[in-house]
């Protein structure tokens, strides 16, 4: 097996991540079961009409071929294989706050780390910012620091806007890059917290910081569904040679999935003789991260293009509490060893419409954004070339037609 290439359990156990759910499929969405539905009498014939236009829906094959290639991206994961870090210090007078090392599920996690790190900072905030009786307002105003300017540090500066609205005017991102150039902008962003961390190197503790962090992530991503965030609820196809399979969890937990079933038979699903199909969210980066900027911006919002060095030069902030939400960058920054690039390529075809879904099928996966039809399933670890490789396109471009080659049956 290719290096570059994960296979089914690698994708969907890697992390065990990024809140009142109830979605309803294309079929049901559709104007003639909708017109048909009043005429049922009952819950149960309802549900049995429903499972039989559910059966009858054919999803429309991707059309996989290199001559509708557009674009290959190439990013590189944070990956720290214990988890992502989101700590307080001590750093001089000021306090530093990490959120960062995501691996693969930045996009998902990042409202739950980052409510998470300005939790962190609350407690110091209070003891020396806030008002004393008889003292003026003068300390009122710490000044927040965001390092880095993608999803994590967007979200947290974000939050920091919600929560501390006196501080608004007192809030600045420091980043060397802005999106759309961002490690997140290549991000397939599909609302599955994968890839996150190996199961067996984490802690009791992590594992409640993980699922709290994907409880409160999916919940705030479900109050941005429309096309100002571009974020979209979509169908998902997990397609499955081995019965075995059908046991692994969720990542996340079941609740997080609204309206999971299990088929069998290889007649309606690509020729795989196991399919679990469970509903989740589809982000469009380029759309969601300049929402998010824009929204900084006018919330009073400042942003300062800038690369640090070292430890030191953050220390030399002028602001008093400071979140280091630099990804990859804290491996040097802040002498993260355990943080490693884990390398990712996606092939990116003609956008399709009529694609309405996605899927995952062993090593590979499928998402259909509108600024085009995502394919990816690659994992190089410690791999830091952000070239692209042309066998990988073509190893991508082969599994995913072969898949489409069951969309005749």
């Amino acid at each position: 097996m290719n290096r570059h290439e994960i296979d089914r359990r690698s994708f969907l156990r890697a992390g065990l991540a990024a809140g009142a759910l109830v979605v309803a499929a294309p079929a049901l969405r559709s104007r003639a079961f909708a017109a048909e539905a009043g005429r049922f009498t009952s819950q149960a014939a309802l549900d049995a009409a429903y499972r039989v236009v559910l059966e009858q829906r054919r999803l429309a094959p991707v059309r996989v071929s290199s001559d509708r290639l557009i674009r290959t991206v190439v990013g590189l994961r944070p990956f720290r294989s214990e988890g992502f870090v989101v700590e307080a210090e001590k750093l001089r007078e000021k306090l530093l706050v990490h959120n960062y090392g995501h691996g693969g599920a930045g996009v998902t996690l990042s409202w739950g780390t980052a409510s998470q790190a300005v939790e962190l900072a609350r407690d110091f905030i209070q003891s020396r910012f806030q008002r004393s009786p008889g003292h003026g307002s003068r300390n009122r105003h710490p000044g927040f620091a965001v390092l880095g300017c993608g999803v994590s540090g967007l979200s947290t500066a974000r939050l920091l806007q919600q929560r501390f609205p006196d501080s608004t005017g007192n809030i600045t991102i420091y980043a060397k890059n802005l999106p759309p150039d961002t490690t997140s902008n290549v991000a397939g962003a599909w609302w599955y917290p994968s890839s996150a961390f190996d199961k067996e190197n984490v802690t009791a503790r992590f594992t409640g910081q993980f699922l709290l962090a994907c409880q409160v992530s999916h919940r705030a991503f479900q109050t941005l569904v429309g096309p100002e965030y571009g974020v979209r609820w979509i169908e998902t196809y997990e397609l499955i040679r081995h019965e075995e399979s059908l046991q692994d969890e969720l990542l996340g937990g079941a609740q997080l999935y609204p309206q999971t079933e299990i088929h069998r038979g290889a007649d309606s699903y690509f020729g795989f003789p196991y399919t679990r199909q469970f509903n989740s969210m589809l982000i469009e980066p380029h759309t969601y991260l300049r929402a998010l900027l824009r929204d900084f911006y006018i919330a009073g919002g400042k942003v300062v293009v800038k690369e640090f060095r070292n430890r030191e030069e953050v220390t030399r902030l002028r602001e008093h509490v400071i979140f280091n939400c630099t990804g990859l960058g804290a491996r040097a920054l802040f002498n993260d060893e355990k943080l490693i690039p884990v390398r990712g390529q996606l092939e990116v075809l003609l956008p399709q419409p009529e694609v309405d879904y996605c899927y995952l099928a062993g090593g590979s996966y499928m998402f259909p954004r509108r600024d085009g039809i995502i394919l990816g399933g690659t994992w190089g670890h410690e791999d830091w070339n952000l070239q692209p490789d042309p066998q990988t396109t073509a190893a991508i471009l082969e599994a995913n037609a072969e898949i489409m080659k069951g969309a005749a049956r």
